[in-house]
């Protein structure tokens, strides 16, 4: 029997990486939950939340790429293209926003403010 669907199977699997101590970038990336998937010689798409420094990105491209991924492309609902200093951006943007701290809708400062429904700007003082 011939088989259902001829396309190649999409496979999902979770990473998480950290970089940010309150509204600031440590410079440092600590793994938070590893790659248990072989992902060897599968084309690879990264989904982010938000990219700025790029730190996170780099390190979690160069992981990929150790796991002999055969391509690793990026997708990111928010960027801030100012604010990048490593690497490079993400082949695929949904907004590029400006150098602001933003919260809520998943974004967080110091784990609080994650689940407001939609995304605000942190104001300054």
């Amino acid at each position: 029997m011939p088989p259902i669907c001829s396309a190649p199977a999409i496979w999902i699997a979770f990473i998480r990486f950290k970089s940010y101590e309150g509204m600031e970038s440590t410079g440092k990336v600590k793994e938070i939950m590893g790659l248990n998937e072989d992902i060897t010689g599968r084309n690879v798409l990264i989904v982010e939340d938000i990219i700025d420094s790029g730190v996170t990105a780099a390190q979690l491209r160069k992981e990929l790429a150790k796991r002999n991924a055969k391509s690793v492309k990026m997708v990111s609902l928010l960027f801030k293209p100012e604010a990048l200093t490593v690497g490079k951006g993400p082949e695929y943007v949904g907004f590029e926003i400006p150098r602001k701290f933003i919260l809520g809708y998943g974004l967080d400062l110091d784990e609080q403010a994650r689940n407001l429904p939609d995304i605000y700007v942190l104001k300054e003082q």
